[in-house]
């Protein structure tokens, strides 16, 4: 059951990487159905901006600019979500690196840094978040993913040549997370679910794939049924 939109002031979505692509389309989709909207990233002239536009359609949304590869400042972005805008009710994990993209070249702490973000401050965030989740009506984690992270030759040598070998590497260990946690965290009430977008989204002109993107992760949302979709 996804959260009671009667009591949507109370019901927040936390968009963990907000930019102008897929999390954009996520936030608006979410926000129609009466979600507050926290948006989250370090570009504090970009949130700005992302909570003019939600807040011209109608829509309650807040900014918190915090560096999502710092634990102690994503902790403290949850605890500033919930004291602006109530109980939260779905994490959004949209935020990922470039690091490593020539695993070969890169030093020991590039290496590091290909896991940081997409996954231990993923779960740093999951941690903090966990029990509004737990608590609320329909909580849940919603995790965008991509395409590199699938087990297949081609697309391992794509990642290879594209220079894209830490991406690769961290949205196959994002996955591995993804469906553990979906096992996990059931039994707590709390739905998980990933879309693993296929193609290029973010900066393009693709509109249309952006809101197949959000309308995905609605579905998903709503129907509480399957833990992965693919898009595009």
């Amino acid at each position: 059951m996804a959260c009671d939109q009667r009591k949507a002031i109370a019901k927040t979505l936390v968009v963990c990487g907000y930019g102008p692509g897929i999390s954009a389309a996520v936030a608006e989709r979410f926000g129609r159905e009466g979600f507050a909207v926290a948006l989250v990233a370090r570009n504090a002239e970009r949130l700005a901006a992302g909570v003019a536009s939600l807040e011209a359609k109608g829509i309650r949304a807040a900014a918190f600019p915090a560096d999502l590869g710092d634990e102690a400042q994503v902790r403290r972005m949850i605890d500033a979500v919930r004291a602006k805008l109530g109980s939260i009710c779905v994490l959004h994990w949209n935020a990922y690196s470039g690091a490593g993209g020539d695993l070969l070249a890169a030093d020991s702490a590039a290496t590091r840094a290909v896991f940081e973000l997409p996954v231990i401050q993923l779960l740093t965030a999951v941690k903090a978040a966990l029990p509004d989740l737990q608590q609320s009506p329909g909580g849940a984690l919603l995790v965008t993913n991509g395409g590199f992270g699938l087990d297949d030759p081609q697309i391992d040598a794509a990642a290879a040549n594209y220079g894209a070998m830490g991406l690769a590497v961290a949205n196959a260990a994002k996955q591995k997370l993804v469906g553990m946690l979906t096992h996990k965290l059931k039994p707590l009430n709390v739905y998980v679910g990933e879309v693993m977008v296929m193609s290029s989204v973010k900066g393009s002109a693709w509109d249309d794939g952006k809101a197949t993107i959000a309308q995905s992760f609605f579905y998903l949302y709503t129907a509480r049924r399957e833990a992965t979709r693919r898009v595009g």
